[in-house]
């Protein structure tokens, strides 16, 4: 049996019986726990598990064995049997030998959140670059929890363990196999990264601005992302509808254009084996002239989904100090009260980088493209130039892309006065740089 087998334990049934099963670990962020039981509900769902019944446990301290203490893993294994579900999904990181023991003492399969956006990721990743992404964060996952694989093999060890055998032989050349395919699957996305690479720096050298939309997986980044630009990208009610970065040309207020690019949801505890397996696709967001971040105003725990975003931005290194200047797009206010509409309003105008909208209805789209073109244009300076009158291209350019201060002519040449960005200049000099 290799670790490679898909018929591995490791796979999660769809239509399987799940319980979902919440610790709240002390000293951890307080964040709403029906909010937490839904999403954890929400996630077995996108890849078509059913949830039977969802618990959660006050745990004082972490025990290293179950994670639970043994009163609470006796009622997780009295439920599951109840409700029928042969799956169990803890919504924490849970350690392979916390696996193993909750899965004898439950006799029930059991896997955690890290495991379950595992899953969701496999399945939803389209592209060959989003399959290799999810294959290498899987493999990473797996590497560490070989052991729980191969019980079978205590069997042939005989009497010495501490000598090895039979099944420690298995185990290394699994080990083996999987870091010579981590490293097959690296210098794979190494070409990736620097494609993309070469794709951003064509773009950079072209006229217009790249405006990536970030937020917590179900915001609502694919339904404004259409909205904004007549596109059809999978917009669901489903956690992770996207996993692959697409873009699309924008229509944008005092530019010629501008290109937006739609990229994977994030989540709270989003684990580290994806951020470091997707970072070229985050690389998009870090180049990008602008990040608006969607947020789902109307979820109870929208600011701590706020938190969990700018702290994946911050972990690859997008926003922030000498970072891209990010907006929030405060989405579903249409699922609002009338009395919370109004405060979200009212606090909103209090802020310049803040627009409340609405991506179904089209409310808002308005303020927020003029909110997105007035943060592009921040810091422009006022520069004087000299084109040759034949220069008719590059005076159109500034036309379309900077703030036109004076113009005049004289001895066949166009003198301007135009107050663009940093970006934009550079842009500009890139483009025109034989003309200026």
């Amino acid at each position: 049996m290799s670790v490679f087998d898909r018929s591995s334990e490791s796979d999660v049934s769809r239509g399987a019986r799940a319980l979902i099963v919440l610790p709240e670990l002390g000293g951890e962020v307080r964040r709403d726990v029906d909010a937490r039981l839904d999403e954890a509900a929400g996630l077995a769902e996108a890849i078509g598990i059913n949830v039977a019944e969802k618990l959660h446990f006050k745990v004082r301290s972490a025990r290293p064995a179950t994670l639970f203490g043994s009163g609470q893993v006796e009622s997780i294994g009295q439920a599951a049997a109840q409700a029928e579900a042969e799956l169990i999904i803890v919504d924490a990181p849970i350690t392979p030998i916390q696996q193993k023991n909750l899965e004898t003492a439950t006799k029930a399969k059991v896997i955690d959140r890290t495991g379950l956006i595992l899953e969701i990721f496999g399945e939803r990743a389209a592209t060959a670059e989003g399959r290799l992404q999810v294959e290498l964060a899987h493999l990473d996952y797996q590497a560490g929890r070989l052991v729980r694989s191969w019980t079978h093999l205590e069997r042939q060890r005989g009497g010495f363990g501490f000598l090895g055998g039979p099944g420690e032989t298995q185990i290394e050349a699994d080990r083996r196999l999987i870091r010579d395919r981590m490293a097959k699957l690296r210098k794979e996305l190494d070409q990736v990264t620097r494609t993309r690479a070469l794709h951003r720096a064509r773009r950079q050298r072209a006229p217009w601005p790249v405006i990536a939309l970030v937020g917590y997986t179900n915001a609502g980044k694919s339904t404004l992302f259409n909205r904004l630009a007549r596109a059809d990208v999978m917009a669901e009610n489903l956690l992770f509808a996207t996993l692959d970065p697409t873009m699309r040309e924008i229509e944008l207020p005092g530019f010629d254009k501008a290109i937006l690019s739609d990229t994977v949801g994030f989540i709270s505890d989003l684990p580290t084996q994806l951020i470091a397996a997707f970072r070229a696709t985050l690389e998009e967001v870090i180049s990008a002239d602008l990040i608006i971040h969607v947020r789902d105003i109307s979820h109870p725990d929208s600011d701590a989904q706020r938190a969990d975003v700018e702290q994946v931005l911050a972990e690859i290194g997008a926003g922030g100090e000498g970072g891209s200047p990010v907006i929030e797009a405060w989405n579903k206010i249409d699922a609002l009260t009338e009395e919370d509409v109004e405060r979200i309003h009212a606090e909103a105008i209090r802020r310049e980088d803040v627009v409340p909208i609405s991506a179904l209805s089209g409310q808002g789209m308005d303020d927020l493209l003029a909110c997105a073109a007035e943060n592009l244009r921040k810091g422009a300076q006022l520069r004087t130039l000299t084109l040759p009158a034949a220069a008719g291209e590059a005076l159109a350019w500034l036309h379309a892309n900077g703030e036109i201060v004076s113009q005049s002519s004289e001895d066949m040449e166009t003198i301007v006065s135009v107050r663009l960005s940093e970006v934009d200049w550079a842009r500009f000099e890139s483009r025109f740089h034989h003309t200026v």
